[in-house]
């Protein structure tokens, strides 16, 4: 009988208890932090942390390049691809900004993540039925001075390839005359594959690009947009980069849903 590697017994026994407790913990102080402060500023700071935490637990180390072109003050979409839960962490670590995500509606039936997430601004989505009350929402919180982290392709990449942009989140830029931002995410894939319980430690490389103004633009363009954005997000991944440490070509446990 061939047991399970190193990475599947640390992620069980110790990775996934670690990060429950700062869910909980954090996930606690945030939500009671919703009562006082309905912008979700200071819930933000507990989600920053949390981030903060999971990466430095697992052992992922994250090369941010481009973070200089994004100024605190201005309110963006950013536009990333989607390879790994892990994306979110290394975003929330790396990004000085007061940011919300667009996310999948049932990360809000997890316990304390999905209360955060419903109670502090964030946009949960029914994939195939968003309907015109998401948008609203969206377009709400760009008004309130905070960012929109929005992953277009809609699911996570199993082979590092970067999927075609949906174009519904460049029509919430283009109407709010926001700048769209394109990030490039890469390696955070072998840190945890889709429809993987197994984390390993990796670095994961993030690339900021250069904010595209959307004030000259209507909605008609909101396709060419999502695709301009994509063809600059696809040449900074890399799809043959090297798994992270240690993680073996077949892994035991593998996670009852995958997106």
């Amino acid at each position: 009988m061939r047991l399970a590697p190193f990475h599947w017994w640390r992620t069980v026994f110790y990775l996934i208890p670690a990060i429950s407790v700062y869910t909980i913990i954090l996930g606690t102080l945030s939500i009671s932090s919703s009562l006082f402060d309905r912008r979700g500023f200071f819930a933000h700071r507990c989600a920053r942390l949390w981030a903060h935490l999971i990466l430095r637990t697992t052992g992922v180390t994250v090369r941010a390049s481009g973070v200089e072109r994004l100024d605190p003050s201005t309110s963006y979409v950013l536009a990333s691809n989607h390879q790994s839960i892990y994306d979110i962490p290394v975003i929330f670590d790396t990004m000085p900004l007061q940011l919300r995500i667009v996310a999948k509606a049932s990360l809000g039936s997890f316990p304390f993540l999905g209360w955060h997430l419903r109670r502090t601004g964030h946009v949960l989505v029914q994939r195939d039925n968003p309907g015109a009350g998401v948008f609203k929402r969206m377009a709400r919180l760009v008004g309130d001075g905070v960012s929109l982290i929005v992953f277009p392709e809609g699911t996570r990449s199993r082979d590092g390839g970067v999927a075609r942009f949906k174009g519904g989140p460049f029509l919430i830029a283009i109407d709010a005359g926001l700048p769209v931002v394109p990030v490039s995410v890469s390696g955070s894939r072998h840190v945890m594959r889709k429809g993987r319980v197994m984390t390993c430690p990796g670095a994961v490389d993030l690339t900021v690009h250069e904010p595209i103004p959307t004030k000259d633009l209507t909605r008609e363009d909101a396709r060419a947009l999502a695709d301009r954005v994509r063809a600059i997000v696809a040449r900074a991944v890399q799809t043959d980069d090297a798994p992270a440490a240690d993680a073996p070509g077949a892994v035991l446990g593998a996670s009852p849903t995958q997106d």
